[in-house]
């Protein structure tokens, strides 16, 4: 199966300090189609998710090598900027972060740092995105109520629309859906399934059913080093490497 590129990663080498947690990376993200990160904790799954919106920069005595391309162009490059980057990605954290404020400010906090101030266009903004993540109806009524009165599951989707509302091209998930109840995860899953169409998705999981059930990619890591990776069915119905078929089986963890 023929993917088109959006992201491409060569040669990433990770280090926090004198551990190494990523070695020498060297894949291709397929666009406008869902990759999920596999692997067991620690392996380096969110550390490879991060470094596509720099936000391992953050971290003290991080270093890095190699080149991650997006859209052609190396984020790394230190003529880039960080913020540019970081536009063009939306990232769900395990654990919702509304921002404390109303569910209305939450969806326009982003497009009013990028100086939009018309009352009008910001009214469709927040209509449009939060259909966009499945929460319109639920909240229409209450837009200027604090976006902490949610519940857990709404907040996810009130930080997707958030994300969304800048106009990424990508959307970054490390494990979006660990802190929520089943019914609540199935809502997001089936947002990223439509979300797709627009986007390119990029999601760390160690649920191996969710990963069955959303991937078209997937990318599986074991202890930094990238073991293998290609479209879902090839990884999970015939991969090529012994330890990815231990995983998958859950002999290894």
């Amino acid at each position: 199966m023929e993917f088109k590129t959006h992201v491409s990663v060569k040669n990433l080498n990770v280090f926090y300090g004198n551990e190494q947690a990523l070695k020498n990376i060297t894949v291709d993200i397929p666009d406008k189609k869902i990759t999920i990160i596999i692997g067991p904790s620690g392996c380096g799954k969110t550390t490879l998710l991060k470094s596509f919106n720099r936000l391992i920069d953050s971290v003290d005595g991080v270093r890095v090598s190699g080149k991650v391309l997006v859209d052609g162009e190396d984020i790394f490059d230190p003529k880039v900027e960080v913020t540019q980057v970081r536009k063009k990605m939306g990232l769900l954290f395990q654990k919702p972060y509304p921002l404390p404020m109303s569910i209305y400010d939450n969806v326009t906090y982003g497009p009013k740092i990028h100086r939009m101030n018309n009352k009008r266009e910001l009214d469709k903004i927040v209509e449009h995105y939060l259909k966009q993540a499945s929460l319109w109806d639920e909240v229409k009524d209450r837009l200027h109520q604090p976006a902490s009165k949610l519940s857990l599951g709404q907040q996810q989707r009130l930080c997707l629309a958030r994300g969304l509302a800048v106009e990424p091209e990508i959307i970054l998930g490390d494990e979006p859906t660990s802190a929520l109840d089943p019914k609540s995860s199935q809502r997001i899953e089936q947002r990223f399934l439509e979300l797709k169409k627009e986007y390119t998705i990029v999601i760390v999981t160690h649920i191996l059913r969710q990963a069955r059930r959303l991937a078209d990619y997937v990318v599986f890591l074991y202890l930094g080093e990238l073991v293998e990776h290609g479209a879902a069915e090839d990884i999970f119905e015939n991969p090529k490497r012994e330890m990815t078929k231990e995983y998958i089986k859950g002999i290894i963890s």
